[in-house]
């Protein structure tokens, strides 16, 4: 995907819950807190239930799928 295109349909999904894959084969689940031009931040829960913050590279980006009605 382009870069543009995909910080396109991340803005579109802003504040939901979404499923990033990316071209290394890791796989993301959380909801979008902040998107810039070079990536996106992730608020995940952890296996705790305390909630972390990661960032992914949008370059890095393969797919992603929103989780639930868009």
């Amino acid at each position: 995907m382009g870069m543009q295109h995909i910080e396109n349909m991340l803005r579109r999904y802003r504040g939901q819950a979404i499923d990033i894959k990316t071209i290394s084969g890791g796989v993301y689940e959380g909801t979008i807190a902040e998107i810039t031009g070079d990536y996106v931040a992730l608020n995940v829960k952890g296996a705790d239930g305390t909630q972390e913050q990661v960032f992914v590279m949008l370059q890095s980006i393969e797919s992603l799928l929103p989780r639930g009605g868009a």
